[in-house]
């Protein structure tokens, strides 16, 4: 009788040595990236690297679980154990993942996943809109950190009418009480009957930083809501739910701070 748990050089296409270590084709196709007839083909043209180094040899074996995989430039996702989620926070909820006081927070909704996961872009109880959850650390990490510069997209609806200057103005910077801001964008979306829509782009990361800026020139915020951290966009979904970003989306995330 044949004993799969050896480690056979001889290995057919199909097997894997018990060393942790899978083909790469088939490391692309579980990723969900091409069949592995397409991840052949991949491999020929040299559009994929691992660890830095492009592959041509069909029989590579990679460990999975800490290798760095790029396809055509985008980074793929090989672990199977990452989680990827995106929640559209309501207002009312903390953006914590526990709470001593009992009140409403995130990690309500995921409590009963397995997975430890950080949230990604903190929003005041009374915002609502877009926040990631993910256990991948490292890219946690870097798309809250300042020095990356990830964008993040704000819909504020706040008192007109809007000067036609207040973008320049926001772009060129303001003084608050700890420190100069200014936004990447400003834009007029909607204005009627005394109120205005404005969305707002920077990657400032400072507390309630969107309230307070458009406070200080005069426009202090009703609702404000995330539409968007780097590429990853709300869209239409539901307030209160959760959903699995698409490697697409990964790949970007991963892209904008160099991952």
């Amino acid at each position: 009788m044949s004993d799969k748990r050896r480690t056979n050089t001889n290995t057919t296409p199909d097997e894997d040595s018990n060393d942790g270590l899978v083909r790469l084709q088939k490391v692309l196709s579980t990723a969900g990236v091409a069949s592995r007839r397409h991840a052949e083909e991949l491999i020929r043209a040299g559009r994929v690297k691992v660890d830095g180094l492009v592959v041509h040899e069909m029989g590579r074996r990679i460990d999975p679980q800490n290798a760095v995989v790029h396809v055509d430039g985008n980074r793929i996702v090989t672990q199977e154990d990452l989680v990827y989620l995106a929640l559209n926070k309501m207002p009312g909820m903390l953006s914590t993942m526990s709470d001593d006081l009992n009140r409403p927070h995130i990690g309500q909704l995921v409590q009963d996943r397995t997975e430890r996961l950080f949230h990604v872009g903190r929003l005041d109880m009374d915002s609502e809109g877009l926040i990631l959850l993910t256990n991948d650390g490292d890219l946690a990490h870097r798309l809250t950190h300042p020095s990356y510069g990830v964008p993040k997209t704000y819909m504020a609806e706040v008192p007109g009418p809007i000067p036609r200057d207040l973008g320049k103005k926001l772009k060129a910077g303001i003084e608050l009480e700890d420190g100069p801001v200014k936004v990447d964008s400003f834009e007029l979306v909607d204005q009627h009957n005394g109120r205005a829509v404005v969305e707002v782009v920077l990657h400032e990361g400072r507390k309630h930083i969107v309230r307070r800026m458009l406070e200080e020139v005069g426009h202090p915020v009703s609702r404000l809501v995330r539409t968007r951290i780097g590429d990853v966009q709300l869209g239409h979904q539901r307030p209160g739910t959760l959903r699995k970003l698409n490697s697409v989306e990964i790949s970007l995330l991963y892209k904008a701070v160099g991952l």
